[in-house]
C-alpha cells in the first residue's frame, strides 16, 4: 500500500508544471535588430530611473546602469527593448537579456543601425 501510495505521489509530482521554465505572453511579434540573431548591440544607453520587472521577461534596472541594447521590439510603439545591463564592475555584470520600457533609458552612444526586422519566437518571452 505504501509503495502505490509512494508512486501515485511521484507521478503527480511529474505531471506538475516546473517552475525552472514557462511560457509567458508575447510583448510583440517581431523586433529591430543589428543582424538576424540579435547578437550584436544595437546601442548603448544609460538607465534615468530605477526600473523593477513584473515578471521574469524583465530584467531590473538601477539608476545610471549602461543597459546594452540588442533588440527594440515593434508593433506596439516601440515600448520595450531588449538588453543587459552593464555594472561599474565587470564581474557584477548580468549575463541575462531580458525586456525593459525603452522610457527609462536615454541613448548614450550608437553603435549599429537596428535595421534587420527579425520574427520574435516562444524563447524571446520564456521565462527560466
Amino acid at each position: 500500500m505504501f509503495y502505490r501510495l509512494l508512486l501515485a505521489l511521484s507521478l503527480w509530482l511529474l505531471l506538475l508544471p516546473s517552475e525552472a521554465g514557462r511560457q509567458m505572453p508575447k510583448l510583440s511579434d517581431k523586433k529591430l535588430c543589428a543582424d538576424s540573431e540579435c547578437s550584436h548591440p544595437i546601442l548603448i544607453a544609460r538607465a534615468v530611473q530605477d526600473y523593477y520587472p513584473g515578471d521574469c521577461r524583465f530584467i531590473p534596472i538601477r539608476q545610471g546602469q549602461l543597459v546594452y541594447v540588442y533588440a527594440m521590439l515593434k508593433d506596439r510603439g516601440n515600448l520595450f527593448w531588449a538588453g543587459s545591463v552593464q555594472d561599474s564592475y565587470y564581474g557584477q555584470q548580468e549575463a541575462r537579456v531580458g525586456h525593459f520600457p525603452s522610457s527609462v533609458v536615454e541613448e548614450t552612444h550608437a553603435l549599429m543601425p537596428a535595421s534587420t526586422e527579425v520574427q520574435t519566437t516562444k524563447w524571446d518571452f520564456y521565462c527560466y
